[in-house]
């Protein structure tokens, strides 16, 4: 029996929206956004609200149905919504809201996939280290089939080699949704640093970053949903499967760019070391925290071909791409700057991520 596909809505007339969006408002709306029980995916929903909120506590706490998302049973399917970030809203402008929330039980318990909650606890601990962040997201442009944007239907392109920061209707797919997405970051106020067309074709990336602590997940995720929103407009799907193609393609991370204060500060390449001896004691811990399914969705990748390290070993090197840690060759040369941790999927959480760093690194724990 064939797998259902949900058909394409993408290709309705967006001037009729416009026309319904730049109707005058007095209220505003602002959408609520969470983790859903897979810690993979995202929901939302709207709420009116009276007045324009200028802080996530401004916010009520509000509620779902946790049995249609994976985190409750239905004879006791009320879940919670904590207001943790808000963002201007790209998508509806005016006053509107994106809202980030964190999810929390009937007993008001962290719900299992709310690794937000023991992130902040590390970064709280962590805060005079003054941990930065930065992640590189890479993902997959899909036809609503499943199959990669722009790739032959009975075939494959050409090999890799062409498509990286390429240029040309027949090196890149999908520019129009990277463009729409990184100006739907910026004007909602999300630290995004950049974007490039990555080694696979219909394969792209985007970094956000530096941030610090905590907002480093928060920033990942409200972009995230960004992204499947762009994407949505465009009847496209946006896949962050660490392996979406089978064979000799690249899979996609979301390489972590970490330094501490003392990192940073001159002669900072010994606390680098440091914090790369401390790792390399962590490797299997790290694994499981670096993706959803506690290591099972990187078995696809790190493979040590394509860009990456073996998942069963730890390595570490200069202006290597083919290790588990990466220094950078400038910041072996500036004596100071930050390491790369190249492990982590693209579908991880970024507060799993952050958090199992600091807790290694920092707090030595």
């Amino acid at each position: 029996m064939p797998g259902f596909v949900m058909s394409s809505i993408g290709g309705m007339d967006k001037a009729i929206l416009s026309k319904y969006l730049s109707l005058e408002q007095e209220k505003v709306q602002c959408m609520y956004v969470w983790i859903d029980g897979t810690g993979e995916y995202l929901r939302a929903k709207t709420k009116t609200v009276s007045i324009e909120p200028k802080d996530p506590k401004e916010l009520p706490i509000w509620n779902f149905d946790g049995s249609s998302t994976y985190q409750a049973e239905g004879s006791n399917s009320d879940v919670y919504l904590y207001p943790v970030a808000l963002y201007k809203d790209p998508f509806r402008g005016g006053k509107n809201k994106l809202v980030l929330c964190d999810t929390y039980k009937y007993n008001k318990k962290p719900t299992d996939t709310n690794n937000r909650h023991s992130c902040a606890e590390a970064m709280e601990k962590a805060k005079d280290a003054h941990p930065w962040f930065g992640i590189e997201q890479e993902y997959t442009l899909l036809d609503i089939d499943g199959h990669p944007l722009g790739w032959p239907k009975n075939g494959f392109p050409g090999p890799q080699g062409p498509y990286y920061c390429g240029v040309g209707a027949d090196k890149v797919n999908g520019r129009d949704i990277v463009e729409c997405h990184y100006r739907a970051c910026l004007f909602a106020g999300i630290e995004i640093s950049g974007t490039n067309a990555e080694v696979m074709p219909a394969q792209w990336e985007y970094q956000i970053g530096p941030c610090e602590g905590i907002s480093m997940g928060d920033e990942l995720w409200a972009s995230r949903f960004m992204l499947h929103r762009t994407a949505e407009d465009f009847g496209v799907v946006a896949s962050l499967d660490p392996k979406p193609m089978e064979g000799d393609w690249n899979g996609a991370g979301a390489h972590c760019n970490f330094s501490t204060a003392e990192m940073r500060a001159e002669g900072g390449l010994k606390a680098i070391e440091d914090a790369i001896e401390r790792l390399s004691h962590h490797h299997v811990r790290h694994i499981k925290a670096y993706d959803p399914k506690e290591g099972k969705d990187n078995e696809r990748r790190l493979t040590g071909a394509h860009e990456t390290s073996s998942i069963h070993d730890f390595s570490a090197g200069v202006a290597n791409r083919g290790c588990s840690i990466r220094i950078p060759r400038n910041v072996v040369e500036d004596g100071c700057g930050y390491l790369e941790d190249r492990r982590p999927s693209s579908n991880c959480d970024p507060y799993s991520v952050t958090e199992v760093i600091v807790r290694t690194t920092v707090l030595n724990e």
